[in-house]
């Protein structure tokens, strides 16, 4: 029985598959949130700000 199990080989595909994506995605993520968020974060803020003065002029 255990020799029939550790052949089965269903799933390892799947598994490594999720693990190059893992590898994959897990550096850019790094990358993005350490380099890219605050330039992600001013542009919201800047659309914020843009959204707030033409509310108040609209309400003039």
């Amino acid at each position: 029985m255990l020799r029939r199990l550790h052949r089965d080989e269903r799933g390892a595909l799947t598994l490594e598959t999720v693990l190059i994506i893992a590898a994959i995605a897990l550096p850019v993520l790094i990358v993005i949130v350490k380099y890219g968020w605050p330039a992600i974060r001013n542009y919201f803020d800047r659309g914020l700000e843009s959204l707030e003065q033409s509310t108040d002029e609209a309400t003039r």
